[in-house]
């Protein structure tokens, strides 16, 4: 199992595990492998420095090498998680899930043009930026929705 860092076309950086590098670039030739933070499937690695033992540290046999790694990562303070899927549960059982129309069914609720009512999805950095300049309130959410998850 290998690390690795890896990034967004949006900047976001985050790591993850891959059986090999090869393995990393077929799941990630095929769309399998979204950024955390935005959903965004345009992943690359990023730069980092390896991970390299000295002869004098010695590791005890029955340690894991991946167990040893993850433990060292600091975790999240667990009430923000619980918030997140708390405001993840809420957002999905009293929004209307639009998916890639995001932009287009936000612009038309604030048109006038459907009918008024909570929505969230996808769109690109771009149109979400458009929506703002024109006055049209939004926020990126802090998970990926349900049906965008890897």
């Amino acid at each position: 199992m290998i690390r690795f860092a890896l990034k967004c076309s949006n900047e976001h950086s985050f790591e993850s595990w891959f059986q090999s590098g090869a393995a990393f670039e077929k799941v990630n030739a095929s769309g399998m492998v979204s950024c955390p933070d935005c959903g965004d499937t345009e992943i690359s690695k990023a730069v980092m420095a390896p991970r390299v033992q000295s002869g004098m540290a010695k590791r005890a046999p029955e340690t894991d090498p991946i167990d040893a790694a993850t433990s060292a990562q600091p975790a999240p303070p667990a009430d923000i998680e619980k918030q997140i899927r708390e405001l993840k549960a809420h957002i999905e059982a009293t929004s209307d899930y639009v998916g890639d129309k995001f932009s287009d069914e936000a612009r038309a609720i604030h048109d006038g043009d459907a009918p008024e009512r909570p929505i969230y999805g996808e769109t690109s950095l771009k149109d979400a930026k458009s929506l703002i300049d024109d006055g049209i309130p939004v926020a990126p959410l802090p998970f990926v929705p349900a049906r965008k998850t890897n």
